[in-house]
């Protein structure tokens, strides 16, 4: 129902990227999640009360915690597509980010209060008894949920949101906790247990586990997570289609929201081409990355000496023996300034997260692999980070 009704309402429905068709996914999956939740509050409030489930009233409040939830995840998107402005310069696009923060802290608070009052029933523990009518409510929800969880995961997989896919997520956890209400309304009164009691206590552990979930997705983004390697590949197609570019260093990707990405790096061209033409060549890669991208890009001019054949040797020692310190350790502007008595060595080393070292003993451990073979060459080396996710 929720995809043909996309199909319908949005133009251009199949144009993910779009900030215009994202927000009215989001519109359109947060409205549907307020429909959908309140009218299971509705029914599980009414038969938990008619049967004196706590585990069935349990659920139906986190249905109603799920709706205001949606609520806010309608406020975020419409919120987030706002255009940038002067206090705003890269636009509003994190509010997506927050909104979806909001919704775990709301899906937290209501786990908490959830786990306290199942404890408390737990010390006064009392019969439940089995009722048709409660049953046939529960396995509906049960497949409600489902497809929430089918149309808000595929959603979210098409338009690249983190927000819906953590209602994906919400009512794949949901679907889980009502099972263990149906078991609670089987063996509740066959057996001398408080099952009832504890199946809310593990209903409430499932909400909590949801929203710290759905917490830790939300704050990374905020934090700076790294993009994919799979993204900064695509960037690096993308220039070095571009002759005469022939090499990159230094991506760095800002995320200001699922639509609004900047991304900066050097790209190394010949030091003997016209610097008019090279600088035709960066603005053409830089359009291109983004209409291809979606991202406003800014790309450094590195000039490098293609010339000289001994710093092109250094270069393919550089290349073979810095692994032997870390596999993933990478190296970019190399200079060299010869003199009379020795040559310096002039570099960027780019040291990966999964490097322990420091940066004065990686310095030191770069400057004494070169001198073992190259005695004459002194190494002044700037260890830089590596701001992309290493696969």
């Amino acid at each position: 129902m929720v995809c043909l009704l996309a199909k319908k309402i949005i133009k251009n429905h199949s144009d993910y990227e779009n900030a215009d068709v994202r927000r009215k996914y989001g519109i359109l999956c947060g409205s549907a999640g307020v429909f959908f939740n309140f009218l299971l509050f509705v029914f599980k409030a009414i038969f938990g009360f008619i049967t004196g489930s706590v585990s069935m009233i349990s659920d139906a409040f986190n249905n109603l915690s799920d709706a205001a939830s949606s609520i806010v995840e309608i406020l975020g998107f419409k919120f987030a597509s706002k255009q940038a402005d002067k206090d705003h310069p890269f636009g509003h696009g994190r509010l997506e980010y927050i909104s979806g923060l909001v919704i775990s802290f709301l899906i937290l608070l209501m786990g908490f209060e959830l786990f306290k009052s199942s404890i408390s029933a737990l010390c006064n523990p009392s019969v439940l008894e089995f009722h048709l009518p409660s049953f046939i409510v529960i396995i509906a929800a049960v497949l409600v949920k489902f497809y929430m969880y089918k149309y808000n995961h595929s959603i979210a997989k098409k338009i690249n949101s983190v927000a819906i896919e953590a209602a994906a997520k919400d009512s794949l956890s949901d679907m889980i906790s009502m099972a263990v209400v149906i078991a609670a309304l089987f063996l509740d009164s066959k057996i001398p247990f408080p099952v009832d009691e504890t199946a809310g206590i593990i209903v409430s552990v499932f909400i909590l586990k949801n929203g710290i979930e759905a917490a830790r997705e939300t704050i990374d983004p905020i934090m700076g997570k790294p993009v994919s390697q799979k993204f900064v590949n695509e960037i690096e197609r993308i220039v070095m289609s571009h002759e005469p570019i022939c090499g990159i260093h230094d991506v760095v990707v800002h995320d200001y929201g699922p639509s609004n990405k900047m991304v900066s790096l050097h790209a190394e061209v010949p030091g003997d081409e016209d610097i008019f033409k090279i600088h035709d060549v960066i603005d053409n890669a830089e359009w291109d990355i983004q209409h291809q991208l979606g991202c406003v890009a800014v790309i450094h001019m590195d000039p490098v000496d293609l010339n000289n054949t001994k710093l092109t040797e250094l270069k393919h020692f550089l290349k073979e023996k810095l692994p032997q310190i870390d596999p993933n350790l990478t190296f970019h502007d190399v200079r060299m300034v010869p003199g009379q008595t020795h040559t310096n060595l002039i570099f960027d080393v780019l040291k990966p997260k999964s490097c322990f070292l420091s940066d004065s003993e990686l310095s030191d451990a770069v400057t004494k692999l070169v001198q073992n073979d190259y005695p004459d060459v002194f190494c002044v080396i700037n260890v830089d980070q590596n701001f992309v996710e290493e696969m």
